[in-house]
């Protein structure tokens, strides 16, 4: 598993590992999973991979009920008589060293979690050749979904492996930005290499994201601009998301975002803010569910932001 915030750097990592094992490799990219997705869509999403590396698995496929391969796509037929579950596509997959990632796994949690996780637990006691390497961001959820503490989860009590990405130091920060300026040929000046540093905190992504605006010519503050725009939108929907559908509820965490991104540092700072911004008073079991919910999503912890340009983001919800 490996896990960590958003932007952070685990696709790049898995990438960057999957390119150097000598397997049949596939990432199902579960990013694109709607809330309420289908067996159709999440059948999809493997056909697709498969398809993306149909050199590596034509020859495992033929012949494999429920799966057909159409010049250059593979069809995965998920109902009806001539059907393939996903314990059937692993143990195909068996026949050859194969490692299967699925990225942003946690996304797999409804509404068909039953049968991904029955798929990946069939996989760990019999299927050997097939190693499964799960990434997620919103780390509460993918242990959710894994079933850390859920005693009917088949995959309650498996041993796993968990890598956990930290941020970068601001020295690690400043070679980062300087080493890529370099790579593009690009001056920029040490005190606009700093303010990037500093501001975006150690996070890849947004390092990345800053570097390659200032390389194309754009002022530091312009580029905080556009991140915490682009943050604003994420935040958005994920308040706007399945776990956040009633209005009510959606203005309870916005505005409890916007104490926390204030300063509301404890419980009691943090209840008196948002009596002061709902105009009434939340239960404390309302409260404890709530911050336990943005710590799952990965969002604050200890009554603060993991990510720095959320934070400002925060201030900004409507």
């Amino acid at each position: 598993m490996i896990s960590g915030i958003r932007r952070i750097g685990k696709t790049s990592v898995l990438n960057v590992a999957l390119s150097e094992v000598n397997a049949v490799t596939l990432i199902i990219d579960c990013r694109t999973l709607r809330p309420n997705y289908s067996r159709a869509e999440l059948y999809s999403l493997f056909s697709e991979a498969l398809s993306s590396r149909l050199d590596r698995v034509v020859d495992l496929l033929r012949g494999l009920r429920g799966a057909s391969i159409m010049g250059s796509g593979v069809e995965l037929r998920w109902r009806g008589r001539d059907s393939v579950s996903l314990a059937d596509l692993l143990d195909r997959l068996n026949s050859r060293r194969a490692v299967i990632a699925l990225d942003e796994a946690q996304r797999l949690r409804r509404p068909l979690s039953t049968e991904a996780r029955d798929a990946i637990a069939h996989a760990y006691d019999y299927d050997r050749n097939v190693s499964l390497v799960l990434t997620g961001s919103e780390a509460g959820l993918l242990y959710d979904f894994i079933g850390l503490k859920d005693e009917s989860s088949p995959l309650y009590g498996r041993y796993f492996r968990e890598v956990r990405l930290e941020r970068f130091s601001r020295g690690q920060s400043v070679e980062f930005l300087r080493r890529g300026f370099d790579e593009l040929g690009v001056e920029v000046s040490d005190d606009v290499i700093e303010g990037i540093a500093e501001y975006f905190d150690g996070i890849p992504g947004w390092l990345t994201f800053a570097g390659l605006r200032v390389a194309e010519g754009r002022g530091l503050e312009d580029v905080r601009e556009e991140a915490v725009k682009v943050a604003e939108g994420e935040l958005l929907d994920l308040l706007r998301s399945r776990a956040f559908t009633p209005e009510v509820t959606y203005r309870r965490y916005r505005a409890l975002l916007s104490c926390i991104a204030r300063g509301s540092d404890s419980w009691g700072k943090v209840m008196s803010c948002l009596g002061q911004e709902l105009g009434s008073t939340l239960s404390s079991s309302v409260l404890d569910n709530m911050l336990r919910t943005l710590e799952r999503l990965s969002i604050v912890k200890d009554y603060r932001f993991l990510d720095n340009v959320y934070r400002e983001a925060a201030l900004r919800l409507r």
